[in-house]
């Protein structure tokens, strides 16, 4: 099974099972980093059910919500149908359908690890940001877990803060930071005894 197979099986459910896995500490630290304004425009990759867009509502900003999958943003909508503030775009991650210099921030939560390209999927979120913009992507840390490869089609074990940093480099943004986001993501195989309590790094840069 695909990854979009599997976020559009799981998309009704996605809620609850994210509040398993980890708190809003982590979104709350990603805004405070980014230090976002209201009446901004944010681009929220990855947007599943829409973690971080809530809380860019709640703000006063306005949210570019792109997802690959359907079915995760047919949830989004009807969940903010009383917001007039969201635009939900269906799109890959190495082709975001958002223009160039559009946004004056970019954020992924948990996205990265399911992307085929980490690197170049940080380009395009690059891409799509206005100059002074800000990326900020939260993220596992490198990891064993081999069953959330197959359970929950992750492509990547987490990644490397020293990789993570270069690759914000590579792309261009400048006072890059790569630091602990507070918490971890905390996951229980369904199928072996395997308990998995990863950290979750805070990455960011501006362009």
């Amino acid at each position: 099974m695909s990854s979009k197979l599997y976020f559009g099986e799981v998309a009704s459910q996605w809620d609850a099972m994210r509040k398993s896995f980890f708190s809003e500490e982590v979104r709350e630290k990603a805004y405070r980093i980014a230090d976002v304004k209201e009446g901004e425009l944010a681009a929220d990759i990855g947007s599943g059910t829409g973690f971080i867009t809530e809380g860019l509502l709640q703000m006063g900003l306005q949210v570019i919500a792109v997802d690959q999958s359907e079915e995760m943003l047919e949830q989004m909508k009807q969940k903010f149908k009383d917001f007039e503030g969201v635009d939900y775009r269906q799109g890959e991650a190495e082709k975001l359908p958002i223009d160039n210099d559009t946004v004056d921030y970019a954020m992924a939560n948990m996205f990265l690890h399911h992307v085929e390209d980490p690197k170049k999927t940080i380009k395009e979120m690059v891409r799509i940001l206005k100059p002074g913009g800000k990326l900020v992507i939260t993220d596992l840390d490198e990891h064993k877990h081999e069953f959330l490869r197959v359970e929950q089609h992750d492509r990547w074990l987490g990644f490397k803060r020293e990789d993570v940093k270069g690759w914000f480099l590579n792309a261009g943004l400048k006072d890059v930071l790569v630091d602990c986001a507070g918490g971890n993501c905390c996951s229980a195989s369904s199928c072996s005894c395997d308990n998995a309590s990863i950290s979750i790094f805070i990455a960011y840069g501006e362009k």
